[in-house]
């Protein structure tokens, strides 16, 4: 049995993954902040969890760490000149420093794993480049730059990679697709033509996670529908 730790696995992607790994056996830990959770398996303990406050009791957690999924995010979209510097501020302490804090303080669990995998999350606008982006993208872009950093300092022993979804039918993007109307048109805007799912992306997630993906590191993974390469 492997040992798993999902932040933020009471909702959206992070639910879908955290009931993925303990249906194939494996013990996850899930941590959740202002969302309770609804979902109940022998395989999986839920904790409380702040990210953006100090780390102090993590008796919970194993001696032994086999994987770890960062998965709090947020989708804020306006234009530029009314998004203040705080609120770039208050993105990337949530969205990076929280990723880094966890990461720190349960680094020496990872490392006696023989072969520990690490998930970090961004967007297909880092790459890509969309209008009113400029919020999500900022911090989720210095995501893809931290994946890289660790992967090439953590290898052999520790796999880093990153998945950049497109727009996924999940609760955090639920004001983007609340009518038919706007599920259909950012559906079209897809070479595949239909909105991304949780599953989609957690089922990326567990293969990374997974001994399958043993010799991949240091990539960013693009679960998109196509939106990210291809024009139809």
């Amino acid at each position: 049995m492997k040992h798993y730790l999902i932040i933020g696995a009471s909702n959206g992607i992070g639910k879908n993954l955290a009931l993925k790994l303990a249906e194939s056996g494996n013990q996850v830990i899930g941590t959740y902040h202002s969302t309770k959770p609804t979902i109940e398996h022998p395989n999986i303990l839920f904790h409380q969890l702040n990210v953006l406050e100090e780390l102090t009791d993590f008796e919970f957690l194993p001696e032994v760490l086999d994987g770890f999924a960062y998965c709090p995010g947020s989708i804020n979209l306006r234009p530029f000149e009314r998004i203040k510097p705080e609120d770039f501020e208050s993105d990337y302490k949530m969205q990076v420093v929280g990723a880094i804090k966890l990461l720190q303080f349960i680094m020496p669990r990872l490392k006696r794993s023989p072969n520990a995998s690490i998930i970090l999350f961004s967007t297909v606008a880092v790459q890509t480049g969309l209008p009113f982006h400029a919020q999500v993208s900022a911090s989720k872009g210095a995501l893809e730059g931290l994946t890289r950093a660790l992967a090439a300092e953590f290898s052999p022993k520790i796999r880093v990679n990153c998945i950049a979804p497109s727009l996924t039918d999940t609760p955090l993007a639920a004001p983007l697709l609340n009518n038919e109307q706007k599920k259909e048109a950012n559906a079209q805007r897809h070479p595949l033509k239909r909105i991304g799912t949780a599953d989609d992306i957690a089922n990326m997630a567990e293969f990374l996670l997974s001994d399958k993906s043993s010799w991949i590191t240091g990539q960013i993974m693009h679960v998109d529908g196509g939106f990210s390469n291809l024009k139809t």
